[in-house]
């Protein structure tokens, strides 16, 4: 099987390849911002706000523990919907791409 030689800087230019590249780095930087203001916000809130952390939910479990607990399934949910966001759009896209490339 011979290597075929492909033009990258033509392929950097295609429209499909753009439109790819642009929705990946927006939907990649958005959720980026996102999951960093809402683990920062953890440290951020335990010291200035302790009062809202030390208030009790379910006996000892506090509004503190449940943060803290939430950014695992928010992680999970942000992996989970890139996923599909990644196989409905960008799979799609580049499916086309190459298509294209053949």
């Amino acid at each position: 099987m011979a290597d075929k030689q492909y033009d990258w800087a033509a392929i950097a230019k295609n429209p499909k390849f753009v439109e790819l590249h642009r929705k990946k780095t927006t939907f990649l930087i958005g959720w980026w911002v996102f999951s960093t203001v809402f683990y920062f916000l953890l440290p951020i809130g335990a010291a200035y706000a302790p009062g809202l952390f030390k208030i009790k939910i379910l006996g000892n479990i506090n509004f503190g523990y449940l943060f803290a607990l939430s950014q695992f399934f928010v992680s999970w949910g942000i992996a989970m919907y890139y996923a599909h966001v990644a196989n409905k759009d960008f799979d799609r896209l580049t499916r086309e791409l190459v298509d294209e490339l053949k």
